[in-house]
């Protein structure tokens, strides 16, 4: 299968491949190139390719209303 390279470095990757890969709008692929030189194209699993960020996951979770004044000063005592 080929197929051409536009003037903006896009290529459409052919229906059997994408079909194969189960690839749908929005999937992220990563390309790499092999020892010999070939391109090998995966899909990205990205379940288990982001980490979870612990302070993500607690971020906007205080429901204490102080001012940032406030507890500094409370902070600063101790």
């Amino acid at each position: 299968m080929s197929t051409t390279l536009t003037i903006k470095g896009q290529v459409t990757i052919p229906k059997q491949i994408r079909d194969a890969l189960n690839l749908t709008p929005g999937c992220q692929l990563n390309f790499v190139l092999n020892r010999d030189g070939e391109v090998v194209l995966n899909k990205v699993d990205t379940a288990s390719a982001k980490k979870p960020d612990r302070f993500e996951a607690v971020r906007g979770r205080a429901d204490i209303p102080w001012k940032t004044d406030e507890l500094m000063a409370l902070l600063r005592k101790h």
